[in-house]
């Protein structure tokens, strides 16, 4: 049964943030509010946690999962990134966006696209995730809180936790985005937009 959190949307209660943290450090699976959506998240290393992502979501090995980042100096240790790239992105970040990059050896090669060798990357504009992020003091591998058949990812953690108690360990409450992230794939140093949601994609049309 998944433990229940109810965290404060603008000053997370230390002890919380603190007990989620814990149980992502025990390999546990986690529902968590984004400023695009709620997402399921693990830590980096848990081959477990990343299996039950593709379980709940049924997904294929194609799928991009993402590292949320605390900041640029985090994001910098997991994908190269150019110059000019760096300058898009640092333009439209914390923000609804989600950037694939070539990745570098600390990411695990499970998470990495089978051909392409990229993973996405993002630095979310929410003060919990930040706050999970910092305490945790590496990326959360994350996906997306879409099930399969929906159309819409789910926006309330208590629906979460009816939904998913079995299959996840913890969801925090809390305030969320309704649309997923806008997606561009920078793998080739030009933009090219995967998806466009809660994002501006014009910056990078």
């Amino acid at each position: 049964m998944a433990r229940y959190f109810d965290i404060h949307p603008e000053n997370p209660q230390r002890r919380s943030i603190g007990q989620v943290v814990d149980l992502l450090r025990e390999d546990g699976l986690i529902a968590y509010p984004t400023d695009s959506c709620y997402a399921l998240g693990c830590q980096l290393g848990n081959r477990d946690g990343i299996d039950r992502i593709r379980t709940i979501r049924q997904l294929d090995d194609r799928h991009h999962f993402t590292l949320v980042c605390e900041n640029f100096a985090q994001l910098g240790q997991f994908v190269h990134i150019s110059n000019a790239v760096f300058r898009s992105i640092k333009a439209a970040t914390p923000g609804s966006y989600t950037f694939i990059l070539p990745a570098t050896k600390e990411v695990p090669r499970r998470l990495l696209h089978p051909k392409k060798k990229t993973v996405g990357v993002r630095i979310p504009d929410h003060v919990v995730t930040q706050a999970l992020v910092a305490e945790l003091g590496e990326p959360l591998v994350s996906s997306t809180l879409l099930l399969p058949g929906q159309e819409e990812p789910m926006t309330q953690g208590w629906e979460i936790k009816e939904e998913l108690d079995n299959q996840i360990d913890a969801v925090i409450e809390g305030e969320a985005g309704t649309e997923p992230t806008t997606v561009v794939d920078f793998s080739e140093d030009v933009p090219e937009l995967v998806r466009v949601g809660a994002g501006d994609p014009a910056p990078f049309e």
